[in-house]
């Protein structure tokens, strides 16, 4: 009774600081997406899960569609699916593949595990509907909260092949390093406390239930790389403390499967830096640098 009393004390502390920092965001604007249809796909939980459809300009009716299912950033917490709208557009129009853009579970009303359940429960409705998605052609992409999504789908949660390609933009991919631990390797002279506490708050949502934060599922950077594409991308930013351990394991998934797994740093970028870019600056060229290497990557894997 204690410890159960102790734990709803607990939800309530984080319900109420997520809520304020929610506000925050929803203040500064909530993004706004312009996909060709929404989907309603079913869950384990008996709730539908929203994904924005971009369909392929290069679609043809009555064949299978090669598929890029997307992950948007999130700490685990904020509801910012719509802002990878650019770079969902962007493969759809230049790529053969149409894009599944997914509306997860948050924290802490459904801590971790509930978004990689959703996860698991768009790959198998899309696995289950061959006519409709070229199942030999689905790639799996993420951004931030959502590429640590994509991370473990791919190599813990599906046989290997299951996805040809991956695309991880600055994932946080050991959970088990304190955020004040860590530290990014391009120093912007800006005071990192704050961010380090925001980090907190995250993982104290999403990992409320206390999992081992040195399980794969949670920090996959501690996990096996054997089912990772061959076809592998890791964006990285010289300014976010989560640079490190991601190129860590981008240098395990490389060394695994070759030269055709590509690791690259965006220099003088922080964490997210695509989101908000002024029109001609360095962040700009970046964004459309990271966004290009994506697309040559799933270029590679139209056939």
């Amino acid at each position: 009774m204690l410890l159960a009393l102790e734990n709803l004390f607990r939800y309530l502390r984080l319900k109420a600081l997520v809520s304020f920092a929610r506000l925050h965001v929803w203040w500064g604007g909530m993004p706004k997406a312009s996909p060709d249809s929404v989907l309603q796909i079913p869950s384990r939980t008996g709730r539908s899960i929203k994904g924005h459809f971009y369909k392929s300009t290069s679609f043809t009716p009555g064949i299978p569609s090669p598929l890029l299912i997307n992950f948007h950033g999130s700490g685990f917490v904020f509801s910012l699916h719509g802002s990878d709208d650019l770079f969902c557009r962007k493969v759809s129009t230049s790529t053969p593949y149409s894009v599944l853009d997914i509306q997860y579970s948050l924290a802490p009303e459904y801590p971790w595990p509930a978004c990689h359940n959703d996860t698991e429960d768009v790959v198998n409705w899309i696995l289950g509907q061959p006519d409709t998605y070229s199942t030999s052609q689905i790639a799996i992409s993420g951004f931030s909260a959502g590429a640590n999504m994509a991370c473990v789908a791919a190599a813990l949660a599906y046989p290997k092949d299951t996805f040809n390609t991956l695309l991880a933009f600055y994932p946080p991919t050991d959970l088990s390093i304190e955020p004040q631990q860590k530290s990014a390797p391009e120093a912007d002279g800006k005071d990192d406390d704050s961010t380090a506490k925001m980090a907190d708050l995250f993982n104290a949502c999403y990992l409320r239930l206390d999992p081992d934060y040195a399980d794969p599922r949670v920090s996959p950077a501690l996990g096996p790389v054997e089912n990772y594409p061959e076809n592998s991308l890791f964006i990285t930013c010289g300014r976010d403390s989560l640079c490190l351990e991601t190129e860590d394991l981008a240098k395990r998934v490389q060394e695994r499967h070759g030269d055709s797994v590509v690791r690259r740093r965006m220099e003088k970028c922080g964490h997210a830096w695509d989101k908000h870019v002024a029109p001609g600056s360095h962040q700009e060229r970046k964004r459309d640098e990271a966004y290009a290497l994506a697309i040559d990557m799933l270029m590679k894997t139209k056939q």
